[in-house]
């Protein structure tokens, strides 16, 4: 499982996509802005081969730093340009020989008085492209490529959504975290073969703000940052899709100073969400480097980037292998490769008696669960469809 990094935060936390690097679902391609100053082009990069390479894919005009790039699995790349304040955009490029070809899709109208659109990540079935336009009560999805006439509206979701995590291996189930009524931040499923039904995902208090930040359909593996924990300070989680079991947040997933940021999980782990495979981005004053970890771990392995990594990009092999991109002067399209450590089976907890488990036990509070996915069943969604 592959995602872009997540560079920024909207003013009330929740992650957005940037324009940055991002990688198709498969792994395949990439796309990113190259070049400098006021010259800039769009970039894709193949990733499937013996070593990866990189095609530019310039215009007769530069791009603008704000344009939206994202991969498709057929090797083109989605451009989203903004014009005329709200009015955004939408064409496919792809290389003709030595020079870029250009599809014109259509254009998309923002309902945000600020006229912000968001690309959401990359759908799992690498045809389709989707965007995000989040209005002052509700939040519009559209579908701006795979469709048969341009960008369509695809559904409406009352209330703020930021956010966009794909459930499962086809693009139909969508996880969004959703403000309503400028209550708390909560993770909810979008069926958009149902014109945008909503069920509620992941609600581990009543008041807490849970957002969804990863999620692996082979094994179930949910990464979630929550601060139902300590209220006010976010925490990083994880949990199984579907599962009544507790949300686990490790001690150690929490620097005190660095922020750590889930963006890829080892794919191919059915049904095994402990021994999946995390890698994590890891911000400090000092820069940026890389954490590893299993959940079946107590322990985070924390290593150096490549020089020049894209920050917060990669991609994992169904074996264990985290492939980092970078570009330096010396190689302008590269990918690192980091073997995860050998899995260390935790020594048991020491035995406590009653009386001293309840010396040492928390105070009584909310029990920490998501709301199992039997409310959103996505086999039975399927089966329906």
């Amino acid at each position: 499982m592959t995602a872009c990094a997540i560079e920024t935060a909207t003013e009330d936390g929740g992650a957005v996509w940037p324009t940055g690097f991002t990688i198709t679902a498969n792994g395949a391609y990439a796309a990113r802005l190259a070049g400098a100053g006021d010259a800039l082009y769009a970039e894709r990069w193949t990733l499937d081969g013996p070593e990866p390479y990189a095609v530019p894919l310039p215009l007769d005009q530069p791009e603008d730093p704000g344009a939206r790039l994202l991969p498709l699995a057929d090797g083109r790349v989605l451009i989203g340009r903004r014009v005329d304040g709200r009015r955004h955009t939408f064409s496919l490029l792809y290389p003709t020989g030595p020079a870029t070809g250009q599809l014109p899709l259509g254009a998309v109208e923002s309902v945000d008085p600020s006229g912000e659109l968001t690309l959401l990540p990359p759908s799992p079935d690498g045809i389709c492209a989707y965007a995000m336009c989040v209005g002052p009560d509700t939040t519009t999805l559209w579908l701006v490529a795979g469709g048969a006439f341009g960008p369509e509206q695809v559904a409406e979701v009352r209330g703020r959504c930021t956010g966009g995590v794909w459930l499962d291996r086809t693009g139909r189930m969508l996880a969004l975290d959703r403000r309503l009524d400028g209550g708390p931040v909560k993770a909810v499923a979008v069926d958009l073969e149902r014109g945008g039904e909503v069920t509620p995902l992941l609600q581990i208090t009543e008041g807490s703000d849970d957002r969804l930040l990863l999620a692996d359909p082979d094994s179930g593996l949910l990464l979630i940052r929550s601060d139902a924990p300590s209220p006010g300070h976010d925490r990083l989680g994880w949990g199984v899709l579907g599962s009544r079991l507790p949300i686990r947040f490790p001690e150690c997933l929490r620097l005190d100073d660095a922020a750590v940021t889930p963006f890829a999980v080892q794919p191919g782990q059915v049904l095994l969400p402990e021994h999946c495979a995390v890698a994590l981005r890891i911000d400090a004053a000092a820069g940026s480097w890389v954490g590893m970890w299993r959940p079946s771990e107590r322990r985070m392995h924390q290593v150096a980037a490549p020089a020049g990594w894209l920050a917060g990009a990669g991609l994992w092999t169904q074996q264990g292998v985290l492939r980092l991109p970078y570009a330096t002067p010396e190689v302008p399209c590269g990918l690192a490769e980091l073997g995860v450590p050998p899995e260390q089976v935790p020594e048991p907890e020491p035995e406590q008696s009653p009386a001293r488990e309840a010396e040492s036990a928390p105070p009584a509070r909310a029990v920490c669960r998501p709301v199992p996915l039997q409310q959103a069943p996505l086999a039975d969604r399927k089966a329906a469809g």
